[in-house]
């Protein structure tokens, strides 16, 4: 029995070590936890093709906005820990959920595997283009003569949500957050006169900003943006707080086999150092990263207070 046992098993592991060596044998699965045509499909979109190059096989994005990442985070811890399906997400799934949300239908330290923190990355504040302010100290003085002024961002939770009630909380505005399932639709109520402002990505904004129908007031971050240098910073401009740079990160199932995660790691490493990628990326306003898991893990538990004490005492809560 003990030898039938031990047998059993040598073959188990034999099967499951040629499963990994033989991947990926067949197209692979990525989600992004945001609307379709966002900033971050895009973003994965521009990597998933190169991707797909390096590993023999096709990558099909697949976008599930809902919930702030919640939705999308969902089908990740469902999808079988095999390689074969991972995410590209924004820091909102593992840090401003976890912070924001009093109960979470998954486990950021449990249902998770980094894989890589692929970028750090700018959001944009901007107005419509025809707005009397040009710069955040002339639209602080314009938005003090109002009853009420509202601003937009790309869900609950959000960076932008999270920005705005610091800036609400810190200069003592009258902001009222509006949410979207994305930041191109606010935008777009940005333009047309229906909405105040938004955060947004550069992505979305720029090309509207080049034909003058909105104007860009600021960015987030600790350092201009190589894609927007330009644009002066929150804290350039005088206002502090919003200078935590927000990061993009790869995840797979728990339990993926640790082979197959080091092979996405080195493949999207690589394809983010390839000068077009990494050219498009800047263009988006994201920096490369592309590290190991632990240090993917370790930026996150050592960013995580800062992220905690900033958000709690901006008094942003769900809505």
């Amino acid at each position: 029995m003990r030898h039938f046992s031990a047998l059993l098993a040598a073959l188990v592991f034999s099967a499951a070590a040629l499963a990994q060596s033989d991947y990926p044998n067949r197209p692979v699965r990525l989600i992004t936890p945001f609307n379709p045509g966002g900033a971050i499909d895009i973003y994965s979109r521009t990597i998933a093709e190169p991707l797909g190059r390096r590993l023999g096989q096709n990558i099909i994005v697949e976008a599930i906005a809902g919930a702030n990442t919640i939705s999308g985070t969902q089908q990740l811890v469902r999808a079988s820990p095999d390689g074969y399906t991972f995410m590209i997400t924004t820091m909102s799934t593992t840090v401003n959920n976890r912070i924001l949300f009093t109960s979470l239908p998954y486990n950021p330290d449990k249902d998770l595997a980094p894989i890589t923190q692929l970028s750090y990355g700018t959001v944009l504040f901007v107005g419509p283009g025809s707005a009397p302010y040009r710069d955040l100290k002339s639209f602080i003085s314009w938005a003090r003569t109002k009853d009420r002024v509202t601003y937009g961002s790309w869900g609950i939770a959000s960076w932008g949500h999270l920005a705005g009630q610091i800036l609400k909380h810190d200069l003592g505005l009258n902001l009222e957050h509006v949410p979207y399932k994305g930041d191109v639709p606010a935008i777009t109520d940005v333009q047309n006169g229906a909405l105040d402002t938004t955060f947004t990505s550069p992505t979305s904004a720029k090309p509207r900003i080049a034909s003058g129908a909105i104007k860009a007031i600021a960015m987030t971050g600790p350092q201009r943006s190589a894609s927007m240098p330009e644009l002066a910073t929150f804290s350039e401009q005088g206002v502090p707080n919003v200078d935590l740079a927000i990061w993009v990160g790869a995840y797979a199932p728990a339990g993926t086999p640790r082979p197959i995660i080091d092979r996405l790691q080195r493949e999207l490493k690589a394809v983010i150092n390839q000068p077009e990628v990494r050219e498009r990326m800047i263009a988006q306003g994201q920096t490369p990263v592309g590290n190991t898991p632990e240090e993917f893990s370790a930026n996150v538990r050592a960013d995580f207070p800062k992220w905690d004490a900033l958000i709690r005492a901006s008094g942003a809560k769900i809505e």
